[in-house]
Order: C-alpha cells, then structure tokens, then sequence
C-alpha cells in the first residue's frame, strides 16, 4: 500500500511538472499569445475560487454567496500594499496579507452565521458580500467608486500554476483526512453527526475560513495581473458566477469544478466575437446542461483514468447495441 501510494504520487509529481514545462515553452515561444494567456489567467483563478467554494457548499453542505467579498478583501489588500511596496516581495507579502484578512474576516462572519441553514445562510452571506462591498466603495484608501490601477504586473504562469495546483492539493488533502470526513459527514448529516460527538459548528467554521483564505489568494492573483480593480468586479453577480462553475462540475467534486471552470472559460471566450447575443446562449447551454444532467458534469465523483475507461467501454457498448 505505501508503495503503491508513493508511486501514485510520483506520477502525480511527474504530470505536473510536465503541465508546468509545457505551457512554459508555449508561453516562451509566443503561441500562447497574451488573449490567450488572459485566457488562462481567469480560468486558474476561477479554478481556486470554485474548489474552494466546493470545499464550503458541496463538501459541507452550506450554502454561501459571500465568496466575492473574500476576494475582494484580498484584491484590495494585496493592491494596496503592492502599490507602496512595487516588487515582487510586495506581491507576496500583499497576497499571503489579503489572504489572511480574508480568513480572519470569514472567521468573524463565521462564528454568527453559520449557526443559520439553507437559505438563511445564503441571504446572510450575501448580506456580508455586499457590506463588503459597500465599505470599498466608501473607503479613501480604497479611491472608492473609481477604483485602484496597479502600473506593475506580478503575475506570471509561475505564480498562477503554483497557487492554483497548491489550492487543488491542499483542499484535496483537506477532504481526505479525518477533517474532511468530518465536513462531509456535516453535509450528509449534522445531527447525526453531532450525536457522533462531531463538532459541527467547528468543521463548518473550518471550511468556511478555508474556502475564504483561498479565495483571498484568488483576489489578490487577480489584482495582481489585471492591473484595475473596482468594488463592482465583486458583486453579486460574481458571487453567482462562481457558484454555477461548482454546480455545473459537480457538488462535491474537486475535479468537476476544475473541468467546469475551463469548460466556462472557453464557451465565453467562443462566444465574445457575438457580444449581443453572448449571454443568451451561455445562459441556453448552462439551462440544457443542468435539464440533462443536473447532478452536474462529474456529479460528486472525481476524474481518473478508470472512471475514463468506464465511460469508453459505455460508449463502446451503446455503439455495439446500436448497430
């Protein structure tokens, strides 16, 4: 067994170093040109926010619309510092800072509400994405409606694959240890899982501050790269955004919210060079999606090589049965 674990890491180790290297090369070489390096961007910051909103509503089974704010607290935290620090060691020291304020703040916001369920606690975690908002948007520091624009790009592929490929790992490795039972068992079933002696206010704070902590790291990657951010790129509507890609993969499935964020990556970019008509066919192919499949792309399962194979041999059978 720990053989074969050390082998499956190896080879995880191995796929990933490879995957870095050659988008590397394809950057180095300018096939990825920097439309498509945008692309990238937003699909690896949409890939941490949604793993880690997975973590809070398919894993533990509480609902929030508050994952736009969490980000903004990072946005602007790391912007802020980066614009009186402009190197790299600012970057860091921003992000890791906005990160933590957003932990700190999830943890405040935490404590209260996640005594509430279901809907109560969407309305109250959406109530605290838009306090959030509103105080950006009030602040000096924060240059208010007009936001702050950022000269210096410290962003590159090396810093995106490694926070988003960190994000996947830790919260994988999250979900599978005794915490992560714990959460899951939350979901399933908090009263039992009280009787059992689980302390399910605390996983629930757990992985509320967690999925708030990576969606800082999200928020400052963002303002990092793109230069400009204003309190309106963190309404409502993002909120929403990051939670139809983790029901669109699949509540409770690390590898459908990754699958799904590409997936939504690209149909949008296809569909930019057709602006007015862009939203009503997203919107048509994300209603057909979830009538045909409404447990999501991967429902709660994770992609691997056998679940691959599974698929071919019932693709090969229905073939077979037609002819």
């Amino acid at each position: 067994m720990k053989k074969l674990m050390e082998n499956t890491v190896f080879k995880k180790a191995i796929s990933l170093a490879v995957t870095f290297g050659v988008i590397q090369l394809l950057i180095s070489t300018g096939i990825i040109n920097p439309f498509i390096m945008d692309t990238l961007t937003t699909i690896c910051i949409n890939i941490i926010l949604a793993v880690s909103l997975n973590l809070i509503t398919g894993f533990t089974g509480q609902f929030s619309l508050g994952h736009a704010g969490f980000m903004s607290i990072g946005a602007y935290t790391c912007t802020i510092i980066t614009l009186r620090m402009p190197t790299t060691l600012g970057f860091i020291i921003g992000l890791v800072a906005g990160a933590i304020l957003a932990a700190l703040v999830g943890i405040l916001v935490g404590l209260p509400t996640l005594r509430l369920r279901g809907d109560y606690l969407a309305i109250a975690t959406l109530g605290m994405a838009e306090i959030i908002r509103i105080v950006f948007l009030n602040l000096e520091i924060t240059n208010g409606a007009a936001g702050l624009f950022s000269a210096n790009q410290y962003v590159n592929w090396f810093w995106l694959f490694l926070f988003t490929a960190g994000t996947v790992i830790l919260i994988t490795n999250f979900i599978h240890s005794s915490h992560g039972r714990a959460c899951i068992s939350v979901r399933e079933d908090e009263i039992a899982a009280e009787a059992m002696g689980i302390n399910a206010t605390k996983y629930k704070v757990t992985a509320f501050v967690m999925g708030a902590f990576f969606a800082g790291i999200a928020g400052s990657i963002h303002s990092s790269y793109f230069y400009f951010i204003k309190p309106d790129l963190f309404g409502f509507l993002k909120s929403i955004n990051i939670l139809v890609i983790v029901v669109l993969g699949g509540m409770g499935s690390i590898s459908g919210s990754i699958v799904a964020a590409v997936l939504l990556a690209i149909i949008s970019t296809a569909l930019q060079s057709i602006p007015e008509l862009q939203m009503v066919i997203y919107s048509i192919m994300l209603i057909v999606i979830m009538l045909f499949r409404p447990q999501g792309l991967l429902g709660s399962k994770e992609l691997s090589l056998s679940l691959v194979k599974k698929w071919g041999s019932v693709f090969q059978r229905r073939n077979g049965g037609e002819a």
